[in-house]
C-alpha cells in the first residue's frame, strides 16, 4: 500500500500521471534510454536498472526490471547472483566491468575517478556506453527514491507478469501513453 492517501494501490505509472508535466519526460526519458540505440543489449539495460534498483532496496524496480530482462532472454536468477557477489556471477567480464563501475557510482558517487572510466575503456567499451552507464544509473536513483519514498510496494505475481509482458512487447511508449491518454490539460 503506497503512502499517498488518494492513491492507496499506486504503482510507478500511476503515480506518474499525478502530475504528468513530471511524469511525461521521465517516461519518455526511459523509453529513449531504455529502448533507444545503445551500445547496451535491451536485456543488459533492464538487466543493470534491475540491479541498480536490488543495491537501493528498491523492490518494486528490481524485480519489474528482472522480470522484463528475462522477458528478453536472460536468466531470472541473474539479478539475485549480482547482488549476492558481483564477481562471481556468471556474466561476461567486460559487464562485470560495467557493474563494478555502477556499483561505485551508486554507492560513493564523490568518489568517481578517471582511473574508474578507464576500466571501462579497457574492458573495450567507449564513450557512449560510459555515457549510457551513468544515465542508467542515475535514472534507476531517481526511480529507486519515488518508489520507495512513496511507499509503492512490490508487484503481486500476477501484476509483475503483466507488467513485464507489456514492457517486453511495447515498451516505455506504453507508459507514455497511459499518461499522455488519461492527462487534462
Amino acid at each position: 500500500m503506497s503512502f499517498l492517501k488518494s492513491a492507496p494501490d499506486a504503482d510507478l505509472k500511476a503515480v506518474l500521471r499525478i502530475d504528468p508535466k513530471l511524469g511525461m519526460p521521465l517516461a519518455e526519458y526511459h523509453e529513449a534510454l531504455l529502448r533507444g540505440s545503445s551500445p547496451f543489449s535491451v536485456a543488459e539495460r533492464e538487466l543493470l536498472g534491475a540491479y541498480i534498483s536490488g543495491l537501493n532496496g528498491c523492490g518494486f524496480c528490481c524485480d519489474e526490471h528482472a522480470a522484463v530482462a528475462e522477458r528478453f532472454g536472460l536468466d531470472g536468477d541473474l539479478v539475485e547472483a549480482l547482488l549476492t557477489d558481483l564477481k562471481t556471477a556468471p556474466i561476461e567480464e567486460n559487464l562485470r566491468v560495467i557493474l563494478e563501475f555502477m556499483t561505485k557510482l551508486n554507492n560513493e558517487p564523490g568518489k568517481i575517478t578517471a582511473k574508474d572510466a578507464d576500466a571501462i575503456f579497457a574492458a573495450g567499451w567507449d564513450e557512449t556506453s560510459l555515457y549510457h552507464a551513468v544515465s542508467i544509473c542515475a535514472l534507476f536513483n531517481l526511480a529507486n527514491r519515488l518508489v520507495n519514498g512513496l511507499g509503492i510496494p512490490p508487484h503481486g505475481r500476477e501484476k509483475l507478469a503483466a507488467t513485464a509482458e507489456r514492457l517486453h512487447k511495447k515498451g516505455y511508449a506504453s507508459t507514455a501513453d497511459y499518461i499522455r491518454n488519461n492527462w487534462d490539460e
